[in-house]
């Protein structure tokens, strides 16, 4: 059964968002499992601030860290099926990132409620995602943008 909006061979701007940036969460979250792109990999802990391994020398990671990457590339690649799912996986999951990084800017990096763990390159990285994703969703999916504008104009 074919659950999206449009020809199997058309893919609209929004789902090839979703798909292109479900694949992204996927690599780095695969990547975050490889000792030397992941520097200091033997602190790699499940959860908590005490892993001090970052992926590609920035970006604090943790077996939970990685595993909410991978997560969010599996729904982008499952979302980018139809418009509306893309629509909402991108606005979504932005805010999801929004308030990830809020979360991050208040909470002390050297608590336990830092459980995920974050640090000040994560932040910055979350308030790009958040952003970019937002805007990719509701941009993406204004009226004109879908090659069957019909269908653009369902979605809404």
């Amino acid at each position: 059964m074919n659950t999206r909006n449009t020809p199997s061979d058309v893919r609209s701007a929004v789902e090839k968002a979703a798909l292109l940036i479900g694949i992204v969460f996927l690599l780095v979250g695969v990547l975050g499992f490889i000792p030397g792109v992941t520097t200091n990999y033997d602190s790699l802990s499940g959860a908590g601030h005490h892993s001090e391994a970052k992926l590609l020398g920035i970006f604090q990671v943790s077996y939970l860290h990685n595993a909410v990457h991978l997560l969010f590339g599996i729904a982008g690649l499952i979302m980018a099926r139809s418009i509306p799912a893309a629509k909402s996986y991108l606005v979504v999951g932005g805010i999801i990132y929004l308030l990830l990084w809020i979360y991050g800017l208040i909470i002390d990096f050297d608590s336990a409620a830092n459980f995920i763990p974050l640090n000040d390159a994560d932040n910055w990285l979350h308030l790009v995602l958040g952003v970019g994703m937002v805007a990719l969703g509701l941009l993406l999916t204004r009226r004109g943008q879908h090659p069957d504008h019909r269908n653009s104009l369902e979605t809404r």
